[in-house]
């Protein structure tokens, strides 16, 4: 039984360069540039994740919104609580399917949107700068590739 175990485990990449792994590292790299602004601007990074795909859409419904924000319904759920409890979302029925919630960015939520774009675009410059543009474009072409084959 040790044998097999042992085998195993030695087909496993070691645990920092497993694919999971370093695609957190990436993350968080990432986030680690965004998150002090974001806090500066009073939002999570999940906040700003539903603020800035609202702002995409002129209406989106909650299913969609979650598909598109990579968020788990019930956390999109407290999410859209707070932020309809800061009337930066509303949430309404849809003319046409009544079960069906649309949500759009108030004058507030768009305000706040405006407020933070700019300091969003200049993390996005500086880590362009530091990178270099031609392998950012590569490695969203990567990442993207990678997302297609994988579903």
């Amino acid at each position: 039984m040790g044998d097999i175990r042992e085998n195993k485990q030695a087909r496993l990449r070691d645990f920092e360069h497993s694919l999971p792994m370093g695609l957190l590292k990436a993350r968080e790299a990432a986030m680690s540039k965004f998150r002090p602004m974001l806090r500066d601007h009073g939002l999570t990074e999940q906040q700003w994740r539903v603020i800035r795909a609202l702002a995409d859409y002129e209406e989106i419904d909650a299913s969609e919104l979650a598909r598109r924000s990579f968020l788990l319904s019930p956390s999109l759920t407290r999410i859209l609580q707070y932020l309809e409890s800061r009337k930066l979302i509303t949430r309404s029925s849809d003319a046409k399917d009544q079960r069906r919630s649309v949500l759009v960015l108030t004058t507030k939520g768009q305000k706040l949107f405006a407020e933070v774009a700019p300091d969003s675009a200049a993390i996005y410059d500086e880590i362009e700068a530091a990178f270099g543009m031609a392998r950012m474009t590569l490695l969203y072409d990567l990442l993207e590739q990678f997302h297609e084959t994988m579903e």
